[in-house]
């Protein structure tokens, strides 16, 4: 069986580092937290990704809005309109 270029099986020499530059970490910031820091972090992270969210100005909204409510109408239309159809259609097969 050939190996892959690049397989995980036999790592290449200049890969390895010698095991004295190796530092052995038990889980970097959340290791040394309970539950409540962990908790407080999740938290923190949680509003760094909201502030670089980039929120819709208000016309934007209202534009957006308008859209959307459009749509919707045009598809209830639609869909009632293919809805009756059956409903006659039905009614002519089955009397």
């Amino acid at each position: 069986m050939t190996d892959a270029v690049g397989s995980i099986d036999m790592p290449d020499a200049q890969d390895e580092a010698p095991e004295s530059s190796k530092k052995a970490r038990k889980g970097g910031k959340r290791g040394k937290k309970g539950p409540f820091g962990r908790l407080a972090l999740f938290y923190r992270q949680i509003v760094a990704e909201l502030r670089k969210v980039v929120w819709p100005t208000r016309n934007q909204l209202s534009t957006y809005t308008t859209v959307v409510i459009v749509f919707v109408v045009i598809m209830i239309g639609i869909v009632t309109v293919i809805d009756y159809g059956f409903n006659q259609a039905v009614k002519y097969v089955f009397g």
